[in-house]
């Protein structure tokens, strides 16, 4: 079973290297591009950079797009005497009424979504700690203390708007 690990081991030690070899560029006299790993004899040829394929990084959002709601039992007010009924007052006061239902409805459904976001993004945020973003341009590994900033950010947003 050692023999095998130890197999294993020494070829994808082996492989790797073998993965970051060097490339060549270099033009001929009839003006044809050729690229290989050696380099010709008597002629300026260029090194090729062969890097590895970057992971695509996911950007956490932590902006909140939802103002903060106040509960129910702080936004609650004092009951008003009771209009005259009119028919028509009726109408209108039942279409108000499910005006508002669904608006809230509607801002239910994205603090919903805004929460599972969050809370997907904390998750990545807590389980991968080489994190990278994307800043003018050009990728940079996150460090522990703005990971751990932004996990806080996080945190701080779920206790906000997720209940």
């Amino acid at each position: 079973m050692r023999r095998i690990i130890f197999t294993g081991s020494l070829l994808l030690a082996l492989g790797s290297s073998a993965m970051a070899s060097q490339v060549y560029k270099w033009v001929d006299a009839q003006g044809v591009t050729h690229f290989g790993a050696q380099p010709p004899q008597g002629q300026d040829a260029t090194s090729i950079s062969t890097g590895t394929a970057q992971p695509k990084e996911v950007k956490p959002s932590f902006e909140n797009p939802y103002p903060v709601q106040p509960k129910a039992e702080e936004k609650a007010e004092p009951a008003k005497p009771a209009a005259p009924a009119n028919a028509g007052s009726d109408e209108k006061q039942k279409a108000i009424d499910e005006k508002v239902k669904a608006d809230v409805a509607k801002q239910e459904a994205e603090r919903k979504k805004y929460c599972d976001t969050t809370r997907t993004n904390l998750a990545q945020l807590q389980n991968n700690p080489r994190l990278r973003v994307e800043e003018g341009g050009q990728m940079r590994r996150l460090s522990e203390e703005e990971r751990q900033a932004k996990i806080a950010e996080a945190k701080k947003a779920i206790d906000e708007n997720c209940n």
